[in-house]
């Protein structure tokens, strides 16, 4: 009996250490309502509702589109980068999510052969 009781304790012990309250994005405005998007970290993100989430990856796919002068989304391409930024920053918390997008865009360029124009 000792020993299931022991194992229970453990088992719960371990669950309860996985299981980490989500905070919607909101806990990270300032007094005028806004977010330091370069600030984010990914444990941030992985720790968010996903409607949250979402909402910040295609905030920051327009934002770097808007950078690049693209006024087109590819569906499906944006959906499968907003999955690889939300696993990198799961994999990687203590990171800014910024850098977990670029290492993402980076992996996907060297996917597809694009190589970045150096004037």
């Amino acid at each position: 009996m000792r020993n299931i009781l022991i194992a229970a304790a453990a088992a719960l012990s371990i669950a309860s250490s996985h299981a980490q309250a989500q905070v919607p994005l909101s806990a990270y405005v300032d007094a005028n309502g806004f977010i330091n998007v370069q600030a984010l970290m990914c444990s941030q993100l992985a720790g968010t509702y996903q409607e949250d989430a979402d909402m910040l990856t295609t905030w920051y796919s327009g934002w770097y589109n808007g950078l690049a002068k693209r006024h087109f989304i590819h569906f499906g391409r944006a959906k499968q980068d907003e999955h690889e930024i939300i696993m990198t920053c799961k994999a990687n918390p203590g990171i800014r999510i910024i850098d977990a997008i670029a290492r993402v865009l980076k992996d996907e360029r060297a996917r597809l052969g694009i190589q970045l124009k150096t004037d």
